[in-house]
């Protein structure tokens, strides 16, 4: 079995906002809990970008995904438009989360509120290489629904 190796990832919160540091409610946790920084008023049908305080220094090779949370999708249709949203490890601003409501009430983020999960990844390098062909598959062109019902 291979050990496990950990990064640094290096942050820095917002002024006033070091109580928003992310955080796992457990330690065996895939995800960081990322908080709202103010309270935003989401509604119904509309996205809106959900402050967080938080700024990455993530180590090249290294992406952060912003994640939505499953308990909110699933008890009030609140999603992130971009999901998963990326954090380049060159990006040093604000990390924000673009919430979409899709439920039919409004939905109040308050200040400290778990917004978005968040989940370090380590990626690979990639090398693409334009060609005139592609080697045939069994899927082929096939796509968008494809493999689905009949």
């Amino acid at each position: 079995m291979s050990e496990i190796k950990t990064i640094t990832v290096r942050f820095k919160m917002l002024e006033g906002c070091d109580d928003l540091a992310p955080r796992k409610a457990h330690h065996d946790d895939a995800a960081f809990d990322i908080m709202s920084r103010e309270t935003v008023i989401l509604k119904p049908g509309k996205s809106q970008l959900v402050p967080t305080g938080l700024f990455l220094e993530l180590p090249i090779h290294y992406e952060a995904q912003i994640r939505p949370r499953s308990g909110l999708a699933l008890k009030h249709n609140l999603t992130i438009t971009n999901s998963p949203g990326t954090i380049d490890a060159g990006y040093r601003g604000e990390v924000g989360i673009i919430m979409l409501n899709a439920g039919t009430d409004d939905y109040t983020f308050k200040r400290g509120e778990r917004a978005a999960q968040m989940v370090i990844n380590k990626l690979p390098e990639v090398e693409l290489i334009q060609v005139n062909e592609l080697s045939d598959s069994k899927r082929g062109s096939g796509g968008f629904g494809s493999t689905g019902k009949h």
